[in-house]
């Protein structure tokens, strides 16, 4: 059986995760949790951006004859 899909994207939760931590915080500089949130948050765009160039990048010059 197939892994069921988040209704919400993780970058989108750890989007309101960070927002929410830094309304009722003084010192964001210090907060290990805020940071590893950042952290999380980095990794998880940097999953995306890597998937989309990988995908850009197995389409080749057929993607490019497809939008001309």
């Amino acid at each position: 059986m197939a892994k069921k899909r988040a209704a919400e994207p993780e970058e989108a939760k750890l989007k309101k995760k960070i927002a929410a931590k830094l309304t009722d915080h003084k010192n964001s500089q210090g907060d290990t949790a805020i940071r590893s949130l950042k952290k999380r948050l980095k990794r998880e765009q940097r999953k995306r951006r890597a998937v989309a160039q990988r995908k850009k990048q197995a389409a080749g010059s057929k993607a490019e004859a497809a939008t001309a």
